[in-house]
């Protein structure tokens, strides 16, 4: 698997007075497609798809809020709702409807979620381990009092405000840790992945570009039951991604596959969270079948 040759070009937006971050592939004449990345992550871990896809769609990957490139918000939440609302910024902004869309964890929550705000915006949306934790441990969040979760984000947000980002001496000890973080990484593309998620500080030291004020559990957020309603609002061919070796459950036996209106689930073996990583060959295959007209 080699280096993409021909990059993306950057580009900036504003969404609730953030300056956020995307790419554009190129291939402007082509049907739309957005990739939205996972947490923590970033845009350019979609370059092997895009590279596999570029002819054939005009793609766009951003950096979500506090990821990457774009900006950090100011305050101690990041919520699902205002993921949703940078995405439909950007669509609005870059005019690209009606368009597909194919996001991965955190990036097909909000995917999904989208996709039912706007059923007429959207073609066909496509979500990695997207619907979310297991079932069992939604119901433990549930079952927070109000309390609960208010302490649990003031506890949470005192713990990372004193958490000093880590600094690695060189790139290759980042390189390193990213591969501890996914074994499925060969080594070219964790390096890849590891050049674009860092930045390097004035001392000549290395740290990860996402906002450690990412990992914080807002106090209140979406109820299961919106989230649901929104699921059941997509209209479109709706595709479910999962990876046998991954923590995530399969949407088929754990019952939320039947909260979409017209969906396919798919399973790939030897796959864990990051499957567009760890299976590429089986998840272009899956895709391109799936986007067929």
């Amino acid at each position: 698997m080699s280096e993409p040759v021909h990059g993306p070009t950057s580009h900036s937006y504003f969404s609730q007075r953030l300056r956020l971050h995307y790419v554009d592939w190129g291939n402007a004449d082509a049907p739309p497609l957005l990739l939205v990345h996972g947490g923590r992550d970033h845009c350019r871990n979609w370059d092997w798809v895009a590279e596999a896809l570029r002819h054939d769609y005009h793609i766009i990957a951003p950096d979500l809020r506090g990821h990457g490139d774009s900006q950090w918000m100011l305050g101690g939440s990041y919520s699902i709702s205002e993921y949703v609302f940078d995405i439909a910024q950007l669509v609005h902004q870059t005019q690209q409807t009606p368009l597909t869309i194919i996001g991965h964890s955190l990036g097909g929550a909000i995917s999904l979620r989208y996709s039912g705000l706007y059923p007429d915006n959207v073609k066909k949306v496509i979500a990695i381990e997207g619907v979310g934790p297991p079932p069992d441990r939604e119901k433990e969040d549930a079952d927070l009092t109000a309390q609960g979760r208010v302490v649990r984000w003031v506890d949470q947000l005192r713990n990372l405000a004193g958490r000093v980002p880590r600094r690695y001496k060189t790139l290759e000890e980042a390189w390193q840790r990213m591969q501890e973080a996914n074994p499925h990484l060969t080594p070219e593309q964790a390096r890849h992945l590891t050049i674009h998620g860092v930045n390097q500080n004035e001392d000549g030291t290395y740290s990860w570009k996402y906002d450690n004020y990412t990992r914080a559990t807002p106090p209140f957020t979406m109820p299961g039951s919106a989230t649901k309603e929104l699921w059941g609002g997509i209209t479109c061919p709706t595709l479910l991604i999962h990876g046998t070796d991954s923590w995530a459950t399969d949407p088929r036996t754990d019952g939320r596959a039947d909260l979409f209106n017209n969906v396919t689930v798919e399973e790939v073996s030897g796959a864990g969270h990051w499957v567009h990583h760890d299976q590429l060959d089986v998840f272009l295959k899956l895709v391109r079948d799936f986007l067929k007209d």
